[in-house]
């Protein structure tokens, strides 16, 4: 497994086009409600967009999409909610890796799965089999997960592969045992909604990610404002803690 640079360490190469985009797909429930639909409506709605943008990111040179589908707080939901919520998870895999697998993409489920159904855990391993070879695009759904789990995780499995060390850890030592490190840090982080802030997501990962926050539900977020997006990440300044008078003057720097 290749292991990317960290950004508090070195400075990333930059792009016009972000290299990895990771968003929390949120507002399902308020486009519901607006049209006077049960919730899960809007879950359905917001599957179809996933696929609409996995098709964006293949057009655009995007190689890592990372999708907040569902948190480990989201348990709090009411119980029947999670229930669709899990009913829908099977049926997107029962029916989307066919199409995923026929265009490139690889498919990871990050997250605490221990706490799913059997039959949804088996769906996840066949998929990421399945798809292991792909390379058009890495598509990664965060599910059951939560930021500050994936550091304890991680921080356990480092301290199981050597037990007898007791001090003098350095953050190349974590980031092995992340649940991203097969992928360089996000560029952009996307999230929809109209809420401004990362709920316990990527903690990690998001340092020097450019954060970008729109009103638009989920269920509305379309190539349009997909781009709207891409269009602010490419106005942004990414200096990494240099200032500006630091920055070679190329477009791709």
């Amino acid at each position: 497994m290749a292991f990317f640079s960290s950004s508090t360490r070195q400075v990333p190469p930059t792009a016009v086009v972000p290299q990895h985009v990771a968003v929390i797909m949120d507002g399902n429930g308020r486009w519901a409600k607006k049209r006077f639909l049960p919730r899960v409506a809007g879950h359905v709605k917001g599957v179809e967009l996933v696929r609409e943008m996995v098709r964006a990111c293949l057009e655009r040179g995007i190689q890592y999409l990372t999708l907040f589908a569902f948190s480990s707080e989201n348990w709090r939901r009411p119980q029947d909610e999670v229930s669709l919520l899990m009913q829908l998870f099977v049926k997107a895999l029962e029916q989307e890796v066919d199409k995923l697998d026929r265009n490139g993409v690889r498919l990871r489920i990050i997250g605490d799965l221990s706490r799913f159904e059997p039959r949804l855990q088996e769906l996840i391993r066949q998929a990421e089999t399945r798809t292991a070879g792909n390379t058009r695009l890495d598509l990664t759904i965060a599910a059951n997960y939560g930021g500050r789990w994936d550091i304890m995780q991680a921080t356990n499995q480092m301290l199981a592969t050597q037990p007898e060390k007791r001090d003098g850890w350095q953050e190349s030592d974590l980031e092995p045992h992340l649940s991203m490190s097969f992928a360089p840090e996000p560029d952009l982080f996307i999230r929809t909604g109209g809420e401004e802030r990362i709920s316990n997501f990527l903690l990690w990962q998001l340092a020097y990610t450019e954060l970008y926050f729109t009103p638009v539900l989920w269920p509305d977020f379309d190539t349009a404002e997909f781009d709207k997006a891409i269009t602010s990440f490419q106005q942004r300044e990414r200096r990494f803690g240099r200032t500006s008078e630091q920055l070679v003057e190329k477009p791709n720097a």
